[in-house]
């Protein structure tokens, strides 16, 4: 699986140089006309790809025709080279039906059969397998087509009498705040392995580059942030998963996340508590069920407004952490004022 990740980096490479080149001569290269130029000189300047699936070579080429369509769109900056330290993953189908996979066991071109820690959750054909490699371990990412409820496994129905509305109100103490009054707690993993974190990284700061004691202080300091960043992902998939569980509908605010990255005193814990990809994550899990999603303005003030009378207050300090109104008298928590605010009004 290393050779095929490295087989995938070298035909990328070759594929962006040759899409360069063209650049330079006022030509737009297709992808398909750069695979027919690799697979012309590939047995040359590579002999060892013919012990591989061809599979890797092709499928890197065809990602750089996506990346250069999506910089030609604005989508995303110009591709660029990858390294041999970075990223390893590679895509192993070619096209539908060209994998198998039987029970625990997935079978690879060129590669075999390999076990699997757990069987593949979905039913339906196989359109895609993506092999990639995350701090010493191997993942299989499997497509499925034609998923739909019934043969998602995890999942209650989607529709459910006793569902009601929900606002939610996310912030870096307390990741989502519900407007039926339930709250979820941040773990904020990265406070939790700061000091862990800054002892690993002094302790590879020591060590010669690239020398034997350098690789394994590298290691121990990848285990730090891959622990990180576990944790957070399973707070997020726990906690959307209840909230869409519960809900006929769901209203959030709109984050301006760069803007916020600029206040110094907010910055590491906005960072830690990942509210854009947890807001991202809660809006495809409600509409995989049909679930509305009600998006506030960027500007609405939810945390201002009163949801008794909707009065709204001129100032709010972040201090204040009880809603008190002035016209009206109504006391709440400042952060279930707001998710009542951005609850959607059902219909």
């Amino acid at each position: 699986m290393s050779q095929h990740t490295g087989y995938a980096r070298v035909a990328f490479n070759f594929a962006l140089s040759s899409f360069k080149v063209g650049l330079d001569k006022d030509e737009w290269r297709d992808y398909r006309e750069i695979k027919r130029e690799f697979n012309a000189v590939k047995r040359e300047k590579f002999p060892w790809c013919s012990e591989l699936s061809q599979n890797a070579s092709k499928n890197a080429i065809h990602n750089l025709g996506d990346a250069v369509t999506r910089w030609k769109k604005g989508q995303n900056n110009f591709p660029v080279y990858k390294r041999r330290d970075g990223k390893c993953s590679y895509q192993a189908d070619n096209g539908q039906g060209t994998v198998d996979v039987y029970k625990k066991r997935i079978n690879l071109p060129k590669i075999g059969w390999i076990r699997m820690r757990e069987e593949l959750q979905w039913t339906g054909e196989i359109t895609k397998v993506v092999v990639s490699k995350h701090n010493g371990k191997w993942y299989a990412s499997i497509t499925v087509r034609r998923l739909d409820s019934n043969n998602y496994k995890h999942q209650p129905l989607l529709f459910d009498d006793s569902k009601q509305p929900i606002g939610i109100d996310v912030g870096i103490n307390t990741l989502a705040t519900c407007s039926d009054g339930t709250t979820h707690e941040n773990p904020r993993p990265l406070k939790r392995y700061e000091r862990k974190l800054q002892r690993a990284n002094r302790a590879l700061s020591r060590k010669v580059y690239q020398s034997k004691n350098w690789y394994k202080a590298k290691k121990v300091l990848s285990n730090v942030h891959y622990r990180i960043a576990c944790i957070r992902e399973d707070a997020h998939h726990q906690v959307s998963t209840t909230i869409v569980r519960k809900a006929s509908a769901i209203g959030i605010e709109t984050l301006n996340i760069s803007g916020l990255l600029k206040n110094r005193t907010l910055a590491k814990a906005l960072s830690d508590s990942a509210l854009s990809r947890f807001l991202r994550m809660l809006k495809y899990k409600a509409e995989r069920r049909g679930i509305p999603i009600t998006q506030a303005d960027q500007f609405f003030a939810s945390s201002k407004t009163c949801s008794n009378c909707g009065h709204k207050k001129k100032y709010l300090m972040l201090s204040d952490r009880v809603y008190n109104c002035l016209k009206c008298g109504f006391t709440c928590d400042r952060d279930l004022n707001a998710a009542i605010n951005l609850c959607p009004t059902p219909t």
